[in-house]
């Protein structure tokens, strides 16, 4: 009752406010109250002159432009990134509220009319908004033509929460005043989305909007070449899936049009996505605000109140769909490049990087593998030794193989002699151009390329037969789908694309220069698929859907856990497969950036995620190398990988400099990683990130907001490598509380400390207090690992009084199906306190005979003068010089009792002091 007696009210005001709209909107139009930082831009698309600007009843100030002629006309065919020109004036009205009225508990409706052309084709003359309440924590905004239907992304993998009833914990709140519809945070009033509904453009191919942002501490938007913060300093960030090389202000390989920002003074977090495929821009300004501009679909925005930053991703993940869990070999290092173009080099790779003692699990190969480039060959001549090698070498040897999936098909074989065409013709599965013909451009193979739709109903059961008839020859362990954005070496067809409204919408979104358009490098937007669909609005879910049919075509094939690593992405393609960062250049300043890059991801629901070691385009350098080794044995996707013309860039073959640091890096890695695969469980269970910012964990700390060479595993490992050449000395940055490195103990208070560089110590990773970190015995790869014992590190919390510290551990099979929902793993928590660490069994469903064999604790003060195991004397132990207590033990981790398998793993440990 209450609710609908507030909207009552709201509905009065609403109704007094529309009854002034006539007068306002014939005043003259308020202009020199809006300051430049808070300018709406009016005139997006080109040409912009003070003409367009007027006729579309908006202010015009040219003053901060100095291309203007004469406050006329702006001489630039692209759109502008800066203080506009022509922008709304304060009473500007495009559409008019006409009524509030609520549907049901949770949904309440506002109805929309245009009042004035926006300038742009078919506005969308009545607009429905639909406010849903989700849940206590996510709150959906809906806007809508209400005439008719419109483009909308497919649903079945998006999970909306079901709708709870009303409740008193709601973090948020909703109103109406005046024409802004503005969504606060009910604990603290601040307003979190606030948008001016008459300066909103809803039209056919052009719907912009834009709302106020609670602070200038943005993260998200997308991928780009850009930092991990994001500018609020007029910036454009499109989203429009493109082959591109990572360079600043372009649009890259993926879409991912969602933002989580961190409110100024109370550190509270809240994220915003965007349920929109379309090609868009989302620009930043001053006031602060963000602008979103799609030529297409409709806006449904989701927004999510943490509200920690965890919480929100945790929030978004559960939305879009929960992160994968990798099988545990994809943890391991892999080796690859483009460009060994024979199996005598590619074989000589191999044995000198395993020779050098470097852990290694997986050999890829990149196109040159195929016959011809061909998908599902390989060349008999060059490479005819590769199937006995895969099988009687890496598979022998505890070993993976994964090769190259590229989305074009050949088109211009022999006829019947290439059966993943003919196969795809019979099925009818792929991409139609205008014409409703098979649509051909060109990418590496033959004369002409086709590609599969993979919206189509057929396409999983075209794609898991390919797989499973090419298996059947190279026995491969799992997929690496690229050039998948779809990558065109055309711009369309080779005869280009109709003429059409779809191909040349009034407002392009990331124009960089006169003759981009949205098909450049890819298909016709006229294109059409399943149900004849238009590429215009299906292009930046290419990459997803082929994930999608490549993780069913995987499990088909392997009846095993997929592992995919796909260049292009979308929102919930983590659900499906992984990334990496594409083809990025072998220079300092793109290894810097891979760290942005991968915190990005993890945002994105995308946890396994790295960048090609050493760099993909140009000669890498021993130092460059050797320092990206430090730093990528520390991504969740961790392999070396360049192009065809660069030197070789593996370890051995830079040198023993590089060896050396590769050998320390990774085997560090292999150390730990039963810690990053607990990690990777719990993000698959409750979405989350693996690899995350520090200010997730410290959110008090003003001076982590803005650090991104720095990062952390999880909520206990820090990883600050070195970053720039010529350094013999680390500065790090350390956030309050007590951290281990290398046997060093660091009390900080929020400072930086000055480490040494050390070539084979690993002395940029820092251990937080209060925690318990599994490890185990590095091995060659992690097959030989999945029998080998445990041990737990312990660092306990001198600032806590009773000393506490927690960890666990995930364990399973490593690459069976569905472990967590078959029940068939093992969980275990670890704690620590008033001097006691219990181990306990929180499910047993994967039988094993591994133990837990030694304990290392940090920061006992003094020598124990007893250990109480279980409630018995226990004397296996010793104490170090530098505060530490190693006890050693032999503690099975499954219950082997065949009388009760139901009975826990309990252990305890106390440690006296007389």
């Amino acid at each position: 009752m209450a609710s609908r007696r507030l909207f009552s009210l709201l509905l009065l005001i609403v109704s007094l406010w529309t009854t002034s709209v006539q007068s306002l909107d014939s005043d003259p139009m308020k202009c020199n109250s809006i300051r430049n930082e808070d300018r709406i831009d009016c005139n997006p698309d080109p040409p912009i002159s003070k003409e367009i600007c007027e006729q579309r009843g908006c202010c015009w100030n040219a003053g901060n432009n100095t291309d203007d002629d004469g406050g006329n006309l702006i001489s630039r065919a692209l759109p502008h990134l800066g203080v506009p020109s022509c922008y709304y004036g304060e009473n500007y009205i495009g559409y008019k509220i006409e009524k509030i009225y609520i549907k049901d508990e949770d949904l309440s409706m506002t109805k929309l009319k245009r009042v004035r052309p926006s300038g742009f084709p078919k506005d969308i003359e009545n607009v429905n908004i639909e406010i849903h309440q989700l849940n206590d924590q996510v709150l959906r905004l809906k806007f809508i033509d209400a005439n008719q239907k419109r483009y909308e992304v497919p649903t079945p993998k998006l999970n909306i929460p079901s709708v709870s009833k009303s409740s008193n914990s709601r973090l948020y709140s909703t109103e109406i005043s005046g024409s802004h519809l503005i969504v606060r945070r009910r604990e603290t009033n601040q307003s979190i989305f606030d948008i001016n509904l008459a300066q909103m453009v809803y039209s056919d191919q052009l719907i912009h909007l834009t709302s106020k942002l609670p602070s200038k501490y943005i993260y998200g938007i997308g991928e780009h070449r850009e930092p991990f913060r994001k500018t609020t300093d007029w910036k454009r960030y499109t989203q429009w899936t493109r082959d591109q090389v990572p360079i600043s202000d372009h649009a890259l390989y993926g879409s991912h049009p969602f933002y989580m920002m961190v409110e100024n003074k109370t550190k509270l977090a809240s994220g915003v996505f965007l349920f929109n495929s379309n090609a868009m821009d989302i620009l930043t300004q001053p006031s602060p605000a963000i602008t979103f501009r799609t030529v297409g679909g409709i806006l449904d925005f989701f927004i999510f109140f943490g509200p920690k930053p965890e919480q929100v991703v945790q929030q978004y993940h559960n939305l879009i769909g929960l992160p994968a869990m990798p099988p545990f070999w994809s943890l391991g290092y892999q080796q690859c490049r483009y460009g060994y173009n024979n199996f005598t080099n590619l074989n000589q790779t191999y044995w000198r990087t395993r020779q050098a003692g470097i852990p290694m699990d997986v050999q890829w190969t990149d196109i040159d593998m195929f016959d011809s480039y061909n998908d599902f060959t390989y060349n008999h001549k060059q490479f005819k030794e590769l199937p006995d090698f895969i099988r009687n070498v890496l598979h022998k040897n505890g070993q993976k193989f994964i090769p190259m999936f590229d989305c074009g098909i050949s088109s211009g074989e022999t006829a019947h002699s290439y059966r993943p065409y003919d196969y795809g013709v019979e099925l009818d599965i792929f991409v139609k151009n205008s014409s409703k013909q098979i649509f051909n451009g060109k990418v590496w193979n033959g004369k002409s390329t086709v590609w599969p739709d993979f919206s189509h109903p057929n396409a999983t059961k075209y794609w898991s037969k390919m797989f499973e008839e090419y298996h059947k020859i190279i026995e491969f362990d799992g997929a690496w789908i690229d050039m998948n954005e779809p990558s065109n070496f055309y711009d369309g067809q080779i005869d280009g694309c109709p003429k059409t409204e779809i191909e040349n919408p009034q407002y392009v979104p990331g124009m960089t220069d006169d003759s981009l358009t949205l098909r450049h490098k890819t298909l016709c937007m006229t294109a059409r698929h399943y149900n004849d669909q238009l590429h215009y609005n299906l292009h930046n879910l290419y990459g997803f859907q082929e994930a999608i049919a490549t993780n069913e075509a995987l499990k088909t094939t392997l009846n095993k856990r997929p592992f995919i690593i796909s260049r292009s992405s979308a929102p919930g393609h983590g659900h499906w497969a992984s990334h990496w960062d594409g083809d990025v250049i072998s220079d300092w300043s793109s290894m810097r950036w891979t760290i942005p890059s991968i915190l990005n991801f993890n945002l994105f629901g995308v946890p396994m995620i790295g960048a090609d070691i050493c760099g993909f385009i140009g000669d890498t350098t021993v130092e460059l190398c050797r320092r990206w080794y430090q730093l990528g044995a520390f991504y969740s996707f961790v392999r070396n990988h360049n192009v065809d013309n660069a030197i070789d860039q593996d370890p051995v073959a830079l040198g023993e400099t590089v060896v050396r640091t590769a050998r320390s890096a990774l085997i560090y890695r292999y150390v730990f990683l039963p810690y990053l695969y607990t990690l990777f469980y719990n993000v698959h269970q409750n979405g989350g990130t693996v690899l995350r910012p520090m200010f997730f964990e410290f959110p008090d700390d003003d001076h982590l907001y803005d650090i991104e060479t720095q990062f952390m595993w999880g909520d206990s490992m820090l990883i600050a490598p070195i970053l720039y050449p010529n350094q013999t000395e680390n500065k790090v940055y350390l956030p309050k509380g007590t951290w281990h490195n290398m046997g060093q103990t660091f009390e900080s208070q929020g400072q930086y400390f000055t480490i040494k560089d050390s070539l084979d110590d690993i002395n940029y990773v820092f251990f937080r207090s209060g925690s318990i970190i599994p490890m185990q015995e590095p091995q060659n790869n992690t097959e030989m690992m999945k029998s080998k014992d445990f041990g737990l590190v312990v660092i306990l919390d001198p600032k806590n009084p009773e000393h506490n510290a927690k960890g666990s551990l995930y364990l399973d099979s490593g690459d069976s199906l569905d472990p967590v929902k078959k029940g068939e793993y093992n969980f275990y928590n670890f704690e620590v306190k008033n001097n006691t660490l219990t181990i306990e069994s929180q499910h047993l469903g994967y039988q094993t005979n591994q133990s837990i064999i030694v304990l290392e604790i940090f920061g006992i003060d003094r020598k124990p003068t007893s250990i109480i195991f279980d409630g018995k004397p226990y004397y296996q132990f010793i104490y170090t010089t530098n505060n530490m207590l190693i006890i050693q033990t032999k503690l099975s981790i499954y219950n082997n009792d065949n009388d009760d398998k139901s009975k826990k793993i309990h252990y305890q440990f106390e440690w006296k002091f007389n």
